[in-house]
């Protein structure tokens, strides 16, 4: 039982450390928000029109632009920029987009996907070692 466990844990952090996780939760948790707010009556919803359903378009699409860069981490920058300016939109169209903590939340996720970059493999001690007098050749044509 306790190596199940501790081979769920270690996919579990493999999966967060190679995509934009964060990102993808403060976004989900933001569309959440904004979708709670938006809560109401079917028949309230019908007669508003589209300012009725617009909450729900808004923070469902939060929702999805948390996802999507969760399963394909490429994407990061198109729904990173989309979910965040979603998050700007549910200001207008969404309860002051969820009490304005929808929206902060949004706008947090949504920069913090754009933001994330894959972790960066650790060099050998030989490719350190080449690094190195490059670096100190560089410094010292700067300094003269």
């Amino acid at each position: 039982m306790l190596s199940r466990l501790r081979s769920a844990y270690a996919w579990f952090r493999a999966f967060r450390r190679t995509r934009p996780f964060w990102g993808g939760v403060w976004l989900i948790a933001g569309g959440w928000t904004v979708l709670k707010f938006s809560l109401s009556s079917l028949q309230l919803i019908v007669s508003t029109g589209f300012g009725g359903v617009a909450g729900y378009l808004v923070g469902g699409g939060m929702i999805l632009c948390g996802l999507i860069p969760m399963a394909l981490p490429g994407q990061r920058y198109t729904f990173g920029i989309i979910g965040a300016v979603l998050a700007v939109v549910s200001l207008v169209v969404s309860n002051l987009g969820g009490f304005l903590l929808g929206m902060a939340l949004g706008v947090l996720g949504g920069s913090m996907t754009v933001g994330w970059g894959a972790k960066r493999a650790r060099g050998t001690a030989v490719d350190r070692a080449v690094e190195r007098p490059v670096g100190r050749a560089v410094e010292r044509a700067v300094e003269t």
